[in-house]
């Protein structure tokens, strides 16, 4: 695979804040420690520019290249934040902070990028500036959109913006990228049903809300089956169901169920949302109780522009020479997206080879897949913004 030789020599490097990293998780915003560090690598390399505080608990990194006349920056995004997961991996540099643990890989991605960083610090092969972002609460915390409302694609000039996800089941060093969506929506839904408890030997004097809330389970299904183009990518799943009583002989007053909606297309998104409340609502008030909905819409479609897929993949390519540049979009979603939606840009998934699925307490990062990664963050800078002939 014909990485930049100077990957293979920073290696241990780079392999060893990953594990720094790994053993000690932060969530959400709370990624104090990550974001120090991250700030502390970027001064060391003699990046021009490091700033902290970026939609909270974001920094961005600024590398000047050789020349600049191009004018042109492009934005390099890692994401920072681990997950509410007790670690089963019996790695030596596991989770020292029970309840939490690198189990998407952000650690690798902060890791891949801090390396990029390095490299492209030294070299300065490039007429531009690079923007390295490393960004707090991806997983559900919306820390993308954060950093984009505080100003940061204006305030340091960002043209075009890539990221990279690790994806285990494919092979390491592999890529895979598509133009337009590539990831979903993910909404979320609260619904309350509210009827009239009772005794379980007397439903008649009752409103059962767990028999109306088991409809409008079932109802919600026809969202998909009977509402959607067949041909679209549409996912309702019901995620919860709570009633106010544990008693066997309690009818229920009160039923509450959580459950989360992901789409590729901004119409089924909006068909989706009326038709959830509406089947809500209608359901519970034929059998004489009242569905309240509470719909919140989240991150929305990631979705990749054309050029800039064709760049991300050329980049890849000359890396690696495996790049699958149609594949199959997917119905996870990823807060990349509200910075697609500020700047054109691309994200891509690099294999993390035969590992446990993301979001799984047996999940680890390959370290094996680090060189890759930083090879082809480094190469579509070059690619991107490269120096002028007559130097």
């Amino acid at each position: 695979m014909p990485v930049k030789n100077r990957f293979a020599e920073l290696l241990p490097e780079i392999v060893g804040w990953r594990h720094d990293f790994h053993a000690h998780p932060e969530i959400m915003y709370e990624v104090h420690r990550t974001a120090a560090r991250v700030a502390e690598l970027c001064h060391s390399f003699g990046c021009d520019d490091v700033v902290t505080g970026i939609g909270q608990t974001g920094v961005v990194a600024l590398i000047r290249g050789r020349t600049t006349a191009s004018g042109r920056v492009v934005g390099l995004r890692a994401d920072m934040d681990a997950l509410p997961i007790d670690e089963v991996t019996g790695a030596p540099y596991a989770s020292k902070t029970p309840g939490k643990m690198h189990a998407c890989g952000h650690d690798g991605h902060t890791a891949i990028l801090l390396g990029a960083a390095k490299y492209l610090a030294e070299t300065r092969n490039f007429d531009g500036t690079v923007a390295l972002i490393f960004q707090p609460a991806e997983e559900g915390g919306a820390g993308g959109k954060a950093m984009v409302d505080d100003g940061m694609m204006e305030r340091f000039g960002i043209d075009e913006v890539y990221g990279l996800h690790n994806a285990p089941g494919l092979p390491v060093g592999q890529f895979a990228i598509r133009p337009g969506p590539l990831m979903a929506s993910a909404d979320e839904f609260c619904i309350t049903v509210t009827g009239r408890g009772g005794h379980a030997a007397e439903p008649h004097r009752a409103v059962d809300t767990t028999l109306v809330a088991c409809h409008i389970v079932v109802a919600l299904q026809s969202v998909v089956s009977r509402n959607m183009d067949p041909l679209s990518n549409v996912v309702l799943t019901v995620g919860t169901f709570q009633t106010d009583s544990r008693a066997s002989n309690v009818i229920a007053h009160q039923v509450v169920m959580q459950g989360t909606v992901r789409t590729l297309d901004p119409q089924a998104r909006d068909l989706a949302e009326t038709r959830v409340i509406a089947i809500a609502r209608a359901t519970a008030e034929a059998f004489g109780a009242v569905a309240v909905v509470d719909y919140q819409r989240g991150y929305p479609v990631t979705v990749n522009s054309p050029d800039n897929t064709t760049y991300a993949a050329d980049a890849a390519e000359e890396v690696s020479g495996r790049v699958e540049r149609d594949t199959k979009p997917i119905m996870p979603a990823e807060d990349f997206s509200f910075m697609l939606e500020a700047r054109p840009g691309a994200y891509i998934f690099l294999g993390n080879g035969d590992s446990a699925a993301c979001h799984h307490p047996a999940y680890d990062f390959n370290d094996e897949a680090i060189p890759a990664g930083c090879s082809f963050f480094a190469t579509l800078v070059e690619r991107r913004m490269p120096l002028p002939t007559t130097l």
